[in-house]
């Protein structure tokens, strides 16, 4: 006899959940026009966020990914203009990557067009219950049990 797991139907939510949040996401920044692909966005928001050029090695600790995954991440980005390359000026071997100003605008399309994918996500829900889903997605991605 198999015991039910009393969270299974919740996981599986949780799950198709993702999918579409991502299904939505990557359509809307394929409309965006920019030729960016998720991934290349992920590490665009990143790389905004380091008050300073970070390494390779920086963004791939970040981004939780293998230091080859950025390097092909920042060739594409590169090709289209939005970051470069540049040396450390205090260590030659040291290669930092930095936003152009075409990478900057193209963050900002980017935020557009996370922004309507949000709202075409939320569209559905009345204020109430997204007041509701934003403090029960505070107390998930804090993880304080104690909070409820």
């Amino acid at each position: 006899m198999t015991t039910q797991d009393p969270d299974g139907p919740l996981a599986e939510q949780l799950l198709r959940f993702t999918r579409r949040v991502h299904r939505i996401q990557k359509r809307h920044i394929e409309q965006s026009g920019l030729g960016v692909t998720p991934a290349q966005s992920r590490l665009l928001r990143t790389l905004a966020h380091y008050p300073s050029p970070p390494r390779m090695a920086d963004l791939a600790e970040r981004l939780e990914v293998v230091p080859r995954a950025v390097t092909s991440l920042v060739d594409g980005l590169e090709t289209s203009g939005k970051v470069r390359r540049v040396p450390d000026p205090t260590n030659r071997r040291v290669i930092r990557i930095e936003l152009t100003e075409d990478g900057l605008k193209a963050l900002r399309a980017l935020h557009g067009a996370r922004r309507s994918a949000a709202q075409e996500i939320l569209a559905p829900l009345t204020e109430d219950q997204r007041e509701v889903l934003g403090g029960l997605l505070d107390t998930l991605v804090d993880g304080d049990v104690n909070r409820c």
